[in-house]
């Protein structure tokens, strides 16, 4: 099974979806930044199908991070959904011309994660 890779500035967060997807079997890694995330996915490009990541953090947020891995050949394939507190429309437009698969808008219903989870990573 492939890893799930969460990013979000919030330790609190982090490990919230951590605990979540844990508990349904998924092997996690967790970043606090995009910066972070990218070292992460270089060195286990191969073992990540799934990165879920927040929009505003320091240093590289989640858009910048969703621009490099959706322009990074050998990790384009990888799915990627934001969970972000921003839920107006321009943000949830602006996440899918970056080339997000799906975009949650925090609290996520744990339920509901994890069902999206599963379906897109059959």
């Amino acid at each position: 099974m492939k890893k799930i890779l969460i990013v979000d500035d919030s330790e609190m967060t982090r490990n919230f979806h951590s605990y979540i997807l844990k508990n349904s079997d998924f092997v996690v890694l967790d970043a606090e930044d995009g910066a972070e995330a990218l070292e992460k996915l270089y060195k286990e490009k191969d073992d990540i199908g799934l990165v879920l990541t927040d929009i505003n953090m320091p240093n590289m947020n989640g858009y910048t991070l969703i621009e490099k891995i959706r322009g990074n050949n050998e990790m384009d394939n990888i799915v990627i959904g934001i969970i972000s507190t921003l839920d107006e429309q321009i943000d949830k437009e602006k996440g899918y011309e970056k080339g997000v698969d799906f975009y949650f808008v925090k609290p996520v219903d744990p339920e509901e994660l994890i069902e999206s989870i599963e379906m897109i990573l059959e």
